[in-house]
């Protein structure tokens, strides 16, 4: 009689704590950088298929309403990221009392150039709904991507620095287990060739053991794309921007969803 109820409220309460789908997808979506990675998701995948409508040919009215909710959800994403830019300059803050000093200095500056990007970002916005009506969006525009840019090569080279940190570490270790020491390691008797499909093999070996600077490296590679492109320096289809915009994107969410996919600091 008395233990069954306490049984079954027992087992009430581990099916509260385990977390249902339902229950990761409103947390995922009650952060603002969350609502702000679907929006760009949707952005970029309105602006792929309205892309893909136009090489195969259909009716300009589909393709002009789709570019009409890209630009929508663009705005959107504007209006998501006001005030995001004093968050970077904290990240910064924080950045400044890393002990490695290539890291400190890449985070660092990296959280700044977002922080200015953003203020353009804001300033952009401020001006397309009318409350700066004299501003020459053109301009604030290619700030804002040069920014952008930045930020982006930055975040690179902090993936490439930790990266050849892990690949001469993994390198130490594999010299000492086959007992080889010196400075050809055990590679010194293959060909150049041989030591260079070493190497990559070694690199690929590093990032699968490490997911989440794989992740981080393919996510930047993805969205420097974009910036290259809305400033010129390269020329490639909207086509390519799009994917490239939405395959970041829903990298983005993954590390979003998933925190350990996020690489630190």
């Amino acid at each position: 009689g008395g233990g069954r109820p306490e049984v079954g409220r027992d087992r009430r309460r581990r099916r509260g704590d385990a977390a249902s789908p339902m229950d990761a997808w409103v947390r995922f979506t009650a952060r603002s950088q969350g609502r702000e990675r679907l929006l760009r998701t949707a952005q970029y995948a309105s602006a792929l298929l309205a892309y893909s409508l136009r090489q195969s040919g259909a009716g300009p009215e589909l393709v002009t309403r789709l570019t009409q909710l890209e630009a929508h959800l663009s705005l959107g994403r504007k209006l998501l990221r006001l005030g995001t830019s004093v968050e970077s300059v904290e990240a910064a803050k924080r950045a400044i009392h890393l002990p490695d000093l290539t890291l400190r200095l890449c985070v660092t500056i990296t959280h700044l150039n977002r922080a200015v990007y953003l203020g353009c970002d804001n300033l952009l916005w401020a001006g397309k709904v009318g409350l700066v009506p004299g501003l020459d969006q053109a301009k604030w525009s290619q700030r804002s991507y040069r920014y952008y840019l930045f930020a982006l090569l930055l975040s690179l080279s902090r993936d490439v620095y930790e990266l050849s940190v892990l690949a001469e570490r993994e390198e130490r270790s594999g010299a000492k287990g086959a007992g080889v020491e010196g400075p050809g390691g055990p590679d010194s008797g293959l060909t150049p060739a041989g030591r260079g499909l070493a190497r990559l093999r070694l690199l690929w070996g590093v990032l699968r053991s490490n997911p989440p600077l794989l992740l981080d490296l393919v996510k930047n590679g993805c969205d420097l794309f974009i910036p290259l492109d809305r400033l010129g320096l390269v020329r490639t289809s909207p086509g390519l921007v799009a994917l490239c915009g939405l395959s970041s994107s829903l990298l983005s969410i993954v590390s979003i969803a998933q925190p350990w996919l996020k690489l630190k600091p």
